[in-house]
């Protein structure tokens, strides 16, 4: 590996040569010019001083190698592919152990579904006595229970045990149907919105299973057309929209020998959504968050056998959201959970039977993800905003909330992974002008060794002219915005250069980040310095990083305050002295594409191009767990909806319009765009339009992602 003084050293004399050229649209979308490398399927070993990680040999083969955290020399090769399939080239997907790390469950040649969801095969694999265990073709989240000894998986919306010790199978449910009953899985709205997918969780001792029970009879279908054969087939699933009926959700728990499940009874009320199952470490006892349809009520439940009681309560005159911050203590009798009371993301500890007994971490800024949690000596590592909202950085704090250290120093975007007893971690950081670099750390923090630096990448992207992107913060609308700015390498303050914002702009996102972004940002260098237009990007009111208030203020009038924080940040920015206030345009993908029509119409004065990529143009199309978390019931808040979706302002659009889609989209549905267009023609308003055959929302696939940004480079050459 090689020394990064040295790499530093190359950059500057490729530099000093002028042997550098112009970023192309190849470079980025075919030759994969400018992807990093990176370190997947990391696990920690036991020991406390290995991990694994997922690689492919010499020959081509998956396999899983075991290495030391401080020398990196290589343990053992665990599983080789090669042994697996006899000779065969399957990549794993993913892989997981026991609890003992004993036996490992190797997922392979599996296939998406939806956003978080896939279908694949698994095989279970005895380490110490180098047998397969068993194995299963065309199931979903195949997962051992900590134990090893079992596996449970769905099927065909049904839920299993495989018995590995026997090597049996055992039904757990029978009444599974395609688009009527889910059984240990989840439906599309809760695996998009609440970002889940798996339906099901093993206990502590392996001994029992809670799971969820979707009845989606009620919920009405969405069909999309996929094209190919001579008759084109439909594709139809269940997608509650805005104000629309909900699948009806239960709770069960089964026992994993007998087969034999229990529901749970949570009341009568069914229009309610129950996102997060989770057991303490008391394998009788299930936590269950649940909230009201308006998502402005959110309560933490503990079921066992033959009670249900309400452990933690938490209202908002906007929404509660959901968390994954709920850690139970070995004590069984403890719990750290987060939550937004006091206008912040913050720690809390709690008993676990409900009240609070104090606050954790406190302050004028978010926690963002807890990293770990040391139970024996008291210690919580977690990342926060408190840096700045644009940054992420590592800190160490007791129980008590005392002796706050923090631990990353460099700016931009850190992370963590710790060893089995904290006394070494990965450390991840990037930048947005830096790629993925991974170390080794001490307690201390002090780095131990360099796993992956990405001088590769950086030598080879050294050939290609970019600029440094500045960071900056403008005040419009009686508030502080955070922005990015990227210029030309060749910049002059007296050049008048045109400018493209690039937005996303929902709820609680963030596009300003100091923290490497991949293709777009080398297509955002390609336009600066190709085609001498400045890129920028501004997070308006509503995103987040910045605290309860500032996100949750666009509550029921989606798009208001984001479109009037983007029209002013685009008038600041054309004050500028270098800036061509007639030559502004903006561009955005899903809520971005919602954003950029929304500007365009209701800044006719200001852009004089927007692109709009698989945009919501109605909220009224759009799901109902994301919409009305947001915007309320339609039925309540008519005018909010109406008031801010495109589909209404197309007579106010003046500048350019391209309008762009994928026919085959789950999420955003083409419906959205079909419809914008509609209303375009009957008012005789021109536009341009790409539509791309059977591509869902991330439009991917060969040369799509090239062709497509061929279309908007020139767009935007055209028309900037």
């Amino acid at each position: 590996m090689k020394n990064t003084f040295i790499t530093v050293l190359s950059f500057l004399s490729i530099s000093a040569f002028g042997q550098q050229r112009h970023i192309e649209l190849s470079d980025i979308w075919a030759t994969g010019t400018f992807f990093p490398t990176t370190v997947s399927g990391f696990i920690n070993m036991n020991d406390g001083k290995s991990y694994c990680v997922q690689e492919t040999d010499e020959d081509g083969y998956s396999v899983i190698n075991q290495y030391k955290y401080v020398s990196g020399d290589l343990v053992k090769e665990v599983v080789n592919a090669k042994d697996v399939f006899r000779g065969k080239k399957i990549p794993f997907s993913s892989y997981a152990f026991s609890a003992d790390q004993s036996i490992v469950l190797l997922y392979h040649s599996s296939q998406q579904i939806y956003r978080h969801s896939s279908r694949g095969d698994y095989v279970v694999i005895d380490l110490k006595g180098n047998a397969e265990l068993g194995k299963g073709q065309g199931v979903r989240y195949p997962t051992l229970n900590s134990q090893g000894t079992k596996l449970a998986f769905v099927k065909e919306n049904n839920l299993y045990v495989h018995d590995l010790e026997k090597d049996q199978q055992k039904e757990i449910t029978k009444d599974g149907a395609l688009n009527q009953i889910i059984n240990g899985a989840v439906d599309w709205v809760y695996e998009e919105e609440f970002g889940m997918s798996r339906g099901f969780e093993w206990n502590e001792d392996g001994s029992k299973l809670a799971y969820y029970k979707f009845n989606e009879t009620q919920v009405k279908e969405w069909q999309m057309t996929q094209y190919g054969d001579l008759y084109p087939e439909r594709y139809k699933f269940k997608y509650p929209k805005a104000g629309e009926v909900n699948s009806v959700v239960e709770v069960y728990v089964a026992d994993a020998s007998k087969g034999k499940s229990k529901k749970l009874e949570l009341g009568s009320e069914n229009d309610q959504y129950l996102p997060r199952i989770k057991w303490t470490k008391n394998p009788n006892v299930l936590s269950i968050q649940r909230l009201n349809r308006l998502q402005n009520k959110w309560e933490l439940l503990l079921a066992t056998d033959t009670e249900i009681t309400q452990s933690l309560e938490e209202t908002s005159p906007y929404y509660v959201d959901i968390t994954d911050d709920i850690y139970f203590l070995k004590d069984s009798k403890h719990m750290i959970v987060s939550s937004e009371s006091d206008g912040y993301k913050h720690l809390y500890f709690h008993k676990v039977d409900g009240p609070r007994i104090y606050q954790i971490t406190k302050g004028d800024w978010d926690i963002d993800e807890v990293l770990g949690i040391d139970e024996q000596n008291e210690k919580i590592y977690y990342t926060s905003t408190e840096v700045s909202p644009t940054e992420r950085h590592i800190f160490r704090v007791n129980f008590q909330g005392k002796n706050k250290q923090r631990l990353s120093t460099e700016s931009g975007w850190h992370t963590a992974q710790f060893s089995k007893d904290f006394s070494l971690a990965l450390h991840h950081f990037t930048a947005l002008d830096a790629p993925h670099h991974y170390t080794v750390k001490n307690a201390q923090w002090e780095t131990v060794r360099v796993l992956e630096a990405n001088e590769d990448f950086v030598e080879r992207t050294a050939n290609f002219i970019t600029s440094k992107p500045e960071f900056g913060v403008l005040d419009v609308n009686g508030v502080s915005l955070n922005y990015w700015m990227i210029k030309p390498a060749n910049f002059n303050d007296t050049t008048k250069y045109a400018l493209l914002m690039h937005v996303y702009g929902g709820p609680g996102s963030q596009t300003v980040k100091n923290e490497f972004s991949w293709s777009n940002y080398y297509w955002h260098q390609m336009l600066a310095n190709t085609n001498n237009i400045i890129v920028v990007s501004v997070d308006n009111r509503g995103t987040g990083g910045r605290g309860a208030e500032f996100k949750k203020m666009t509550y029921q009038q989606l798009g208001k305050y984001e479109t009037e924080d983007q029209v002013a940040a685009a008038q600041w920015m054309g004050k500028l002295s270098f800036i061509d206030s007639t030559r502004i345009g903006i561009w955005g993908w899903s809520y971005g594409g919602y954003m950029s029509s929304l500007a365009l119409a209701k800044g006719n004065n200001v852009f004089k191009m927007a692109i709009a990529v698989a945009p919501v143009t109605n909220w009224r199309y759009y799901d109902n767990i994301y919409t009305e978390r947001y915007m309320g019931l339609p039925q309540e808040n008519g005018a909010g909806y109406d008031d801010n979706s495109p589909i209404n302002f197309v007579n106010d659009i003046r500048g350019k319009y391209l309008i762009i889609h994928g026919t085959g989209d789950d999420n955003v549905h083409f419906q959205n765009s079909v419809m914008m267009v509609d209303q375009l023609i009957k008012n005789n308003i021109p536009f341009d339009s790409e539509f791309y055959p059977n591509k869902n929302h991330g439009i991917y696939g060969g040369y799509t992602r090239l062709h497509l940004y061929t279309k908007m480079t020139n767009f935007i050459e055209e028309n900037l």
